[in-house]
């Protein structure tokens, strides 16, 4: 089963969090085989904001031990967490994206939805998409949303991947590739 981790720093604690950084990577390397796409969102001068990982766990007790025991967490650096099960639509990895880990400005983007499914489908012509796919409940019964990782000119193009009017609100983050690869 594959989830969508996000968690939000907490205002103040940019110290906390590079303090924590060696535990935090020795964390995730234990889950490196399982990782479908891992990064930090940014504010516009780089600092860091939150931690992206899309991650597949046998289930959801084990998606929640991954985003609550996870060092940061424990530390106080994360002022909140967005944990849902996500289906990975492009069924691939950021690694194996056609363009690469840099180049061009890298979003994420997520819509919280309300009411029937929306954007189930893989957008055609997106070359940008470097994960795609629907945000589900834990028994993954549930349309909630959509999660996107895209390369796109700025945070309203990135934003247009998704149909506006279907969604309780859309949240776009600049968002870098992450990991020790």
């Amino acid at each position: 089963m594959e989830f969508l981790c996000y968690h939000r720093d907490r205002s103040g604690s940019l110290a906390l969090r590079y303090e924590q950084g060696e535990h935090h990577w020795a964390y995730m390397d234990g889950f490196e085989p399982e990782l479908i796409a891992r990064g930090p969102t940014l504010a516009d001068d780089d600092t860091p904001t939150g931690s992206l990982h899309i991650v597949d766990l046998p289930n959801p007790a084990a998606a929640r031990a991954f985003a609550f025991d996870e060092p940061n967490y424990q530390a106080g650096v994360y002022r909140d967490v967005l944990l849902r099960r996500w289906r990975n639509s492009l069924g691939r990895t950021m690694w194996d994206f056609p363009g690469g880990p840099t180049g061009g400005n890298r979003y994420l983007v997520l819509g919280l939805g309300e009411g029937p499914a929306a954007d189930l489908a893989v957008p055609a012509g997106q070359d940008d998409l470097i994960a795609y796919g629907p945000l589900l409940s834990d028994d993954g019964m549930t349309w909630v949303g959509t999660a996107v990782l895209i390369v796109a000119p700025n945070p309203d193009e990135a934003r247009a991947v998704l149909t506006q009017e279907r969604y309780a609100s859309i949240e776009v983050h600049r968002w870098t590739f992450g990991g020790r690869r």
